[in-house]
């Protein structure tokens, strides 16, 4: 069972993630206000020194295609994750993308976010699958933007039936932590779990460093699945 964590603040605790035996590490290059968003320049200092070490993922919410190839160039990460509106992304619109950004990064994953808000999911899964190489299948909440980083649930029975269906790899995400991703493993047989709000430390000022220690036990109840 493959782990991946959201979203990474400093170098420092992207190495440390890493060496918790974390699979694929996310970072929010954006200014957009979403959680643990950081600079271009900050996420490309902690891909660089990810390398090796832990598949590098870089999000966006971006509709603009231009703005999301602007980012894979500055940041360099092996995985883009889409998880903007899929209104906006179309299928079409990731196939463009995907030509585009191939011919200069070849060894570029495309992630996309399906929005888990109830059947229409089986719906949205089967027109990305052609276009994508992993599903990330993500809760979604009104105050923030794009697919994701609501900290809740979702119906895993529909997670399930995508899995069954899809012949893509299935990342489960939304409101997983150390004391429920073996349920989840369990109920929905993904190839990998993902969380972000759940393995965050707080700060009094506002925003999060990762929580280490929660981040191991999360790939602890992982591995045990």
């Amino acid at each position: 069972m493959k782990t991946q964590i959201y979203t990474m603040q400093t170098v420092a605790e992207a190495i440390a993630a890493a060496g918790v035996g974390v699979d694929y590490l996310g970072v929010t290059p954006s200014n957009r206000g979403l959680p643990g968003e950081i600079s271009f320049a900050k996420a490309r200092e902690i891909t660089d020194a990810l390398k090796g070490k832990a598949k590098r993922v870089a999000l966006s919410v971006e509709s603009d295609l231009e703005a999301i190839v602007e980012m894979v160039d500055a940041v360099q990460p092996d995985v883009l994750h889409l998880c903007g509106d899929i209104e906006l992304v179309t299928p079409e619109h990731v196939k463009t993308l995907r030509t585009r950004l191939l011919a200069k990064h070849p060894d570029l994953q495309i992630l996309q976010a399906i929005p888990m808000t109830g059947p229409e999911a089986l719906d949205h899964a089967a027109r990305f699958e052609p276009f994508a190489d992993i599903f990330i299948l993500d809760s979604v909440a009104a105050h923030i933007g794009g697919i994701g980083a609501a900290g809740v649930t979702h119906d895993w029975s529909l997670s399930r039936e995508i899995v069954k269906r899809s012949k893509r790899p299935v990342i489960l995400a939304g409101g997983l932590k150390p004391e429920n991703v073996l349920a989840a493993i369990e109920a929905v047989r993904p190839w990998a779990v993902d969380s972000l709000t759940h393995t965050n430390f707080p700060l009094p000022e506002g925003g999060f460093r990762k929580d280490i220690d929660k981040i191991a036990a999360f790939v602890a109840a992982a591995t045990r699945a």
